[in-house]
């Protein structure tokens, strides 16, 4: 791939989906989009390039991207956001919610699956105290594919293995052959959505709890400004926020403020629990052109 063909392509990713992709990266854009040459019968990169350039091929674009995203995720991934889900985010809502009975939960780039299921079987588990109430799991990810895949509930062994106890695949799972697939009650919990965090996310209503996970470590700062504007522009009163344990919105949003007891919590600046408990922290201007990793 040529220097100007790379520099094209960072160009297409950053405008359609806000990946950045730093120069040491360039050998991970030869690979994959390799693969996908091959895949589509493309006389290689500098063809696939060629098709790109004039703008027209949605289609491909498209095909471009998907295989440009990391789609890196797993059962209860790092734990700790599900036991805050649990522990504190919950009874505060049962609580606050309790006059109308419901509980919207946004999982924005949910990749396949797992954290919206995850998050499911949470609920599933606590059906006695939720009974009566209406209980909504929206799950987006920039890629039709594993949107696609992750309606199935469908997952391999080795997938259910990592992070999923025992307990919860046997409730919650049934075995067909060497897969595993969510149970048709939990599916039923979880709508599955194609979306553009940095298309306007309006037409997805607002949201009690947003996951926005391991997302922004792919962004530079000023698309991470813009998805961060983006998605707290979709909280509830009272909502809150739960990033990925590498991301914060410190230099970048003051939108949503850091909880100070629990690590990875954002709230509503307006909210009254950032009111009586936020951190006191300077916002510093945003200087820094770096980009994300992938």
């Amino acid at each position: 791939m040529t220097e100007a063909d790379f520099n094209f392509l960072r160009l297409l990713l950053q405008q359609r989906s806000g990946l950045s992709l730093s120069p040491e990266k360039r050998y991970l854009a030869e690979s994959r989009l390799g693969i996908l040459c091959r895949r589509r019968g493309i006389d290689g990169l500098a063809t696939l390039i060629q098709r790109l350039r004039p703008g027209s091929d949605s289609a491909l674009e498209s095909a471009v991207i998907e295989a440009m995203t990391t789609n890196e995720t797993l059962f209860f991934r790092d734990q700790t956001p599900f036991d805050l889900f649990r522990n504190v985010i919950l009874p505060e809502k049962l609580a606050a919610n309790a006059a109308t009975r419901s509980l919207r939960i946004w999982c924005a780039a949910v990749s396949t699956g797992q954290e919206a299921y995850s998050l499911a079987m949470i609920l599933d588990d606590m059906a006695g105290q939720l009974a009566g109430w209406k209980i909504a799991i929206i799950g987006t990810d920039i890629s039709g594919d594993v949107i696609e895949r992750a309606r199935t509930g469908i997952y391999s062994q080795f997938e259910v293995q990592r992070g999923l106890p025992i307990q919860m695949l046997l409730r919650h799972f049934q075995q067909d052959g060497e897969k595993w697939q969510v149970t048709e009650r939990l599916r039923a919990m979880v709508e599955l959505k194609q979306h553009n965090l940095l298309e306007p996310a309006g037409h997805l209503g607002h949201f009690d709890v947003i996951f926005c996970r391991n997302v922004l470590i792919y962004f530079d700062l000023p698309t991470k400004a813009r998805v961060l504007g983006a998605v707290s522009a979709r909280l509830a009163p009272e909502g809150v926020v739960i990033l990925g344990a590498a991301e914060t919105v410190i230099g970048i949003s003051t939108a949503i403020v850091p909880d100070r007891q629990h690590r990875g919590l954002y709230r509503d600046q307006h909210s009254k629990h950032a009111q009586a408990a936020s951190i006191c922290l300077p916002i510093e201007p945003v200087r820094a052109r770096g980009v994300g990793r992938f």
